[in-house]
């Protein structure tokens, strides 16, 4: 894994979103290239997801609850915004979570000696209840030095320290193959022969309505993978080139295909347990008993250290020492002795 920068990731910190973020979310959205359904380009869509998230930051738990909290990666001097990642509490609640599972069944003939396999795509509701994290998008400028990896892993320390909101199951979405147009061989050769419209139309669709038009125009017998077209067939189950990065950190945390792929662009559907998440196994509470200079720290290892809760909640990449009655941080953190941390090794 490329070697994180401890000057450079000081200066970031990962905390929930404020209305005051729509335009650096949506300068974001802009670079996206389309297809990215948690990072929406209108306004009106971007605005309800900053308001959803922080009607989910003030709400009691009890439910099913249909909660979304969405997390930015700021540079702390100048406020710009150059990350984004979403976790949502329980798919399912708002309307149903839909997928393809990929199955493989076996034909064979005696007379003619032959034994035909070929994959199936069923279309499920399997994560109906499960939590997901997804939404995970990086500035250009900002996809270096550690920078990914710590807003991606604040979602799962997030989860760590607020556990009784989530359940025992977790998804992420992985984005799969467009052309050069933003258009989706896989949504070309299926689902938009039933829709009347294209990839790029239906995902604008989902991302503000939700997904309903899928369960009243989606067909639900199962699929052949063999009748679609051979474009299709090559990207089931392929990320797109930009998310290779973002499935090796899901991997790295304990993430793994299981067979089931998006119903739009055919990209990889990952899964793991919550409480087996590399982070939150390693997750442990400390008090900060001082704090001293970043360069007497320097030979310490890097920790993702989290403080607040809810939309107080706010993660960074810090080393971290150890003294005698806590631990020991860097005074450029602005974190206060005695507060009361939850870290993990980065």
């Amino acid at each position: 894994m490329p070697q994180a920068d401890p000057r450079r990731l000081a200066l970031f910190r990962v905390r929930p979103a404020r209305p005051d973020d729509l335009p650096g979310l949506r300068a974001l959205a802009d670079l996206t290239g389309g297809g990215f359904t948690n990072l929406p380009g209108d306004a009106d869509a971007l605005y309800e997801r900053i308001a959803w998230s922080e009607r989910s930051l003030a709400a009691d738990l009890g439910g099913p609850v249909d909660e979304l909290y969405l997390l930015v990666l700021e540079e702390e001097a100048s406020g710009r915004i150059l990350g984004t990642a979403c976790i949502f509490s329980n798919l399912g609640v708002r309307w149903p979570f839909y997928s393809y599972r990929i199955t493989t069944i076996s034909l064979k003939s005696r007379e003619l000696g032959r034994t035909f396999r070929t994959q199936v795509l069923h279309l499920v509701n399997d994560f109906d209840g499960a939590a997901e994290v997804g939404g995970l998008f990086l500035h250009p400028e900002a996809r270096a030095g550690g920078l990914g990896r710590l807003l991606a892993r604040a979602r799962y320390l997030f989860m760590a320290g607020h556990r009784a909101r989530f359940p025992d199951r977790v998804i992420a979405e992985l984005r799969g193959v467009l052309d050069e147009a933003g258009n989706a061989p896989f949504w070309d050769a299926l689902a938009g022969r039933f829709f009347g419209m294209s990839f790029i139309e239906a995902d604008r669709f989902n991302s503000i309505h939700g997904n309903q038009f899928i369960a009243d125009l989606m067909p639900k017998y199962p699929v052949y993978v063999a009748l679609l077209a051979e474009e299709a067939r090559a990207v089931l189950g392929v990320p797109h080139p930009a998310g290779r990065a973002a499935l090796a950190l899901l991997e790295a945390e304990g993430f793994a295909f299981t067979g089931y792929v998006d119903i739009f662009d055919g990209g990889p559907t990952v899964e793991a347990r919550v409480d087996q998440l590399k982070t939150l196994r390693e997750a442990r509470h400390a008090r900060v008993a001082g704090r001293v200079p970043l360069d007497a720290l320097s030979t310490q290892p890097l920790h993702l250290v989290a403080t607040g809760r809810l939309s107080a909640f706010e993660a960074r990449a810090l080393p971290l020492g150890k003294g005698k009655e806590g631990v020991l941080l860097p005074g450029e953190a602005g974190i206060a002795p005695g507060t009361g941390i939850l870290h993990a090794p980065f």
